[in-house]
């Protein structure tokens, strides 16, 4: 069981490494994460869908899992998106993934389950390494990333929770997909909104080239669905916090693949703090 929650860890990881550095040098007049988003639910949702409604779990605690995680979900893009328009991916990203500490929270709230010492110190060394990562100085224009960017990480902390708990309901793979796709449905309506508001037009004003979008489509379905593969394993913090080994390749990849060397050394020194947490949190 662990072999295989490791492997599906690893490659979650990878998928969120490669969608992100694609991300990053998109125009944000293409709106990536609504092409993300639309490509998902072209591609993976009809067969999620079909499983979920297939799978023997449908009780009223089970729906009620789904509509939290739906909601956070629409608002995890939202404050994503707005953060994005504020400041680089770059910045923002590493805030967002420093939910791990609220969901061992919410966790020992509910539960009354808790991490032990190692591990408590272990996510909270990483969630400085990732504070490292997305620090410098900040403009006004940055600042006003901060409140979206906390929405976000504070509604990752909510679906975690609720797609931990959803587990015990979703007997395979694909209604996993099916599972997250209802969320994602409600993200893609929330940004279209967005999109409409903001620009006059339903579709964003500029597009993604078909092999980008179809990256996208399977990358932020197909990566998030086995991190919630993996939470049949290991508490949900852990997941999340393991996650982030995402952030370490991405800043590797970014200063040494695509020479971005804008304050290169702190972001560095965050990784390095991000691997020394997270393998406190494996001891």
């Amino acid at each position: 069981m662990m072999i295989s929650a490791a492997i599906a860890l690893t490659a979650s990881v990878l998928m969120h490494v490669l969608w992100n550095l694609i991300a990053r040098h998109q125009p944000a007049a293409a709106w990536p994460l609504w092409w993300a988003l639309l490509a998902h639910l072209v591609l993976l949702a009809p067969w999620g869908f079909y499983a979920l409604w297939q799978a023997d779990a449908w009780s009223f605690s089970f729906l009620g899992l789904m509509v939290i995680s739906a909601s956070a979900n629409a608002c995890y893009f939202f404050g994503l998106w707005n953060a994005y328009r504020h400041a680089p991916v770059a910045m923002v990203y590493p805030l967002v993934r420093s939910a791990p500490v609220l969901i061992a929270l919410w966790w020992l709230i509910l539960t009354g389950d808790s991490l032990n010492l190692m591990g408590w110190l272990g996510i909270l060394i990483s969630v400085a390494g990732l504070a490292l990562v997305a620090g410098g100085k900040l403009g006004n224009k940055e600042r006003a990333a901060i409140p979206w960017a906390a929405l976000a990480m504070v509604s990752t902390s909510v679906y975690s929770i609720s797609d931990k708990l959803a587990t015990v309901h979703l007997p395979g793979f694909a209604a996993i997909i099916g599972f997250i796709s209802v969320g994602y449905s409600a993200a893609f309506i929330v940004l279209t909104l967005a999109l409409r508001q903001q620009t006059g037009r339903w579709t964003p004003p500029q597009r993604l080239p078909v092999p980008i979008t179809i990256i996208g489509g399977l990358c932020v379905g197909l990566a998030y669905a086995l991190v919630i593969h993996t939470m049949r394993f290991l508490p949900s913090a852990e997941v999340v916090a393991y996650s982030n080994t995402g952030i370490v390749l991405a800043t590797l990849a970014s200063i040494y693949l695509f020479g971005e060397k804008t304050h290169a050394g702190r972001r560095l020194c965050g990784a390095a703090v991000i691997c020394a947490g997270l393998l406190l949190l494996a001891l």
